[in-house]
């Protein structure tokens, strides 16, 4: 599958980072480093796509759009 999804990469407090994909609910992941945290979310939202696909549910629809703030 060939899907680009936005991620956020969150440094936390007590080290490492913590990592999600906001267009897939619940797709969290973490990681000592940043790169490790992305190798990992990449995983998990591979995961989470086949798992939808399994269950004849919908991939999601995602639009990415920019703001200037």
């Amino acid at each position: 599958m060939n899907m680009k999804l936005r991620v956020v990469i969150e440094p936390q407090e007590e080290g490492g980072f913590t990592v999600y994909v906001p267009a897939l609910p619940g797709c969290v992941s973490q990681g000592e480093t940043e790169d490790e945290a992305l190798v990992n979310i990449k995983e998990a939202a591979d995961l989470y796509l086949e798992s939808l696909k399994a269950r004849g549910r919908p991939l999601p629809k995602v639009k990415e759009l920019e703001i200037a703030v």
